[in-house]
């Protein structure tokens, strides 16, 4: 097929009925005017250039270069053998991939090792919060960008959703270690394999029949803009929701988690110029680059209903059930976006978990004693933890490897 299976259109017993099949192709948006002062990022100026029309071209150059000479094969041969942070590269690389990776894999400048470290203890004292909000939050969230979903659903990875999600959990858990960016940690591995293989989709996704109908007007996808609103879709979320939570933290704390956070998206190949300096200005960027794009597309709910599925099917013996599954992804990224992931309503689970969550994040955080906890919540949280199970399991063998080709069932 050349689409989303259309099966796929009626989760929510006839909710999509009203606006039929096509009108479930949300058309475009426009994207507002780029207005984010260079000024408020880590490198406190800029062109000041709209990131729309950026991408990464030395890499692009690069990995297009890879593909069109077969070598594909060869670099993701050696690619495998390339597993920590202060690994020598892999001698077997084309000179090309190994000049570019050496220079890929240096940190920034401005990172700050003992922020870094506030942030892998910050990571290991509140891991349950964050890998769930960046596992189920991030991941329903995603699907509602248009471009994410769209680029995920024509890519090669695309066709099989739970090595896509393998792939994905590697960086997000090399992130979230508290060894992240020591010698024997793997952020700058998997960032710089990441910044790979976005150059090869955008090499190879424009000549998908598929993604070209729905690309919204971009001729290259995963532009520098994109990759902002991907990361604001893991950090800036993730911080909004902690707050909302009244999870408690130091000044320390959030800025060593920003840090973290800037520090890879710089790794990913984002200019610094786009890489906000501070919460505030992470916040005002993300009010611009992401929430105005938020829209349904037939591939975005398609997608949030294998993920959800996987989740239900697969997470423990037995799974857990969906309902439970639909009502915590609702719970983490609110009605607005559930509703444009067509995620069906579930109102015992919701109730349950909006009263039990906040006792749950209270009593873990000595703000509450044990009998305030109502019985159910244990039940909510046994699913949060087979969540996460989920995730850290599934990257278990897997690698980050460079696509050469498309997702196959789209490609005609």
């Amino acid at each position: 097929m050349d689409g989303p299976s259309r099966r796929k259109m009626l989760i929510t017993g006839g909710a999509l009925g009203a606006f039929g099949a096509l009108g479930m192709a949300a058309p475009a948006h426009a994207r507002p005017l780029w207005t984010w002062a260079p000024s408020g990022s880590v490198a406190g100026a800029g062109a000041g250039a709209d990131p729309e029309w950026v991408w990464d071209e030395e890499v692009d150059r690069l990995v297009a270069a890879v593909i069109d000479r077969g070598d594909v094969p060869r670099v993701n041969a050696e690619l495998r053998k390339w597993t920590r942070n202060d690994q020598p590269l892999p001698p077997g690389l084309p000179a090309d991939v190994r000049d570019f990776m050496e220079r890929a894999r240096q940190l920034p400048s401005w990172a700050d090792r003992s922020k870094l470290e506030t942030a892998a203890r910050f990571n290991g004292t509140r891991g349950l919060y964050l890998n769930l909000l960046n596992g189920v939050g991030g991941g329903m969230l995603s699907t509602a960008i248009p471009r994410e979903a769209r680029a995920v659903y024509y890519s090669k990875g695309g066709a099989d959703m739970e090595d896509r999600v393998a792939k994905t959990s590697l960086l997000g858990f090399a992130v979230g270690g508290l060894n992240a960016y020591r010698p024997d940690g793997k952020v700058v591995v998997e960032a710089v394999k990441t910044r790979m293989v976005h150059a090869a989709v955008r090499h190879l996704l424009p000549k998908s029949p598929g993604w070209s109908r729905t690309g919204g007007g971009q001729t290259i996808p995963i532009s520098q803009a994109d990759m902002l609103v991907t990361w604001h879709s893991l950090p800036t979320y993730t911080m909004r929701k902690l707050l909302e939570w009244n999870v408690p933290m130091s000044p320390a704390d959030s800025e060593g988690y920003l840090h973290l956070w800037q520090v890879t998206a710089h790794m990913l190949g984002i200019l610094d110029e786009y890489i906000p300096a501070t919460w505030d200005a992470a916040d005002s960027q993300y009010g611009q680059v992401l929430e105005p794009i938020l829209a349904t597309t037939p591939e975005g709910v398609e997608l949030t209903d294998i993920l959800l599925g996987q989740l239900a099917e697969q997470t423990s013996p037995g799974g857990i059930d969906r309902p439970l599954v639909n009502a915590l992804a609702r719970y983490l990224v609110g009605d607005h976006v559930a509703d444009l992931d067509r995620i069906p309503r579930e109102p015992f689970w919701e109730r349950a978990i909006a009263t039990a969550w906040p006792k749950l994040v209270a009593y873990r955080e000595k703000l509450i004693p044990l009998p305030l906890v109502p019985p159910l919540a244990w039940t909510i949280d046994e699913a949060a933890r087979q969540y996460i199970l989920f995730y850290l399991t599934k990257g278990r063998g897997t690698h980050i490897e460079i696509p050469d080709t498309n997702r196959p069932d789209a490609a005609t």
